[in-house]
């Protein structure tokens, strides 16, 4: 089981990594993920069902829909939903998955029964945290938030 610094570290050499549940409105947590990812210079993709056009780009409904396969997708969903979207990852090949914990735990994407299958597939699988925490130019209070999750011991220290 490899530590949460080597994980994130392969999650974020990835070249293109898709972000579901992005929405409309531009304020979640997903959105600024997304912005973050495409200003850094990845090849990101935006998914959600209900949108064809977030951040000025296309939308995609599913991961199955995306032009391009991409190398790992940072799901920012209700739980319930993410285990449909890593059985999706399993279909299409797709071997690497970020569940996003903000602070507010309240918010989480993280679903053990997601987890589990995950590892049951070999799916390479980040459940908690966020990419901002450890994305090269992270903000101050997204460091701040890695260093206080580290502390207290509400990140994992193996994935």
């Amino acid at each position: 089981m490899p530590t949460i610094k080597e994980a994130t570290k392969d999650f974020l050499s990835l070249k293109s990594i898709a972000v579901a549940g992005v929405s409309r409105t531009q304020n979640g947590a997903a959105n600024l993920i997304y912005r973050k990812l495409r200003s850094e210079g990845y090849l990101v993709f935006a998914v959600n069902p209900n949108a064809t056009n977030v951040e000025g780009d296309a939308c995609y409904p599913d991961l199955k829909s995306i032009p391009v396969k991409p190398g790992g997708v940072v799901i920012v969903t209700k739980p319930e939903i993410t285990k449909q979207i890593v059985e999706e990852c399993a279909r299409l090949n797709i071997s690497s998955v970020w569940m996003h914990r903000g602070v507010n735990s309240k918010t989480a994407s993280v679903s053990t029964e997601a987890v589990g299958f995950c590892r049951a597939h070999g799916i390479n699988v980040i459940p908690g945290g966020c990419p901002m925490m450890y994305i090269r130019n992270a903000d101050f209070g997204h460091r701040l938030m890695r260093w206080m999750q580290t502390l207290t011991s509400s990140l994992p220290t193996r994935v």
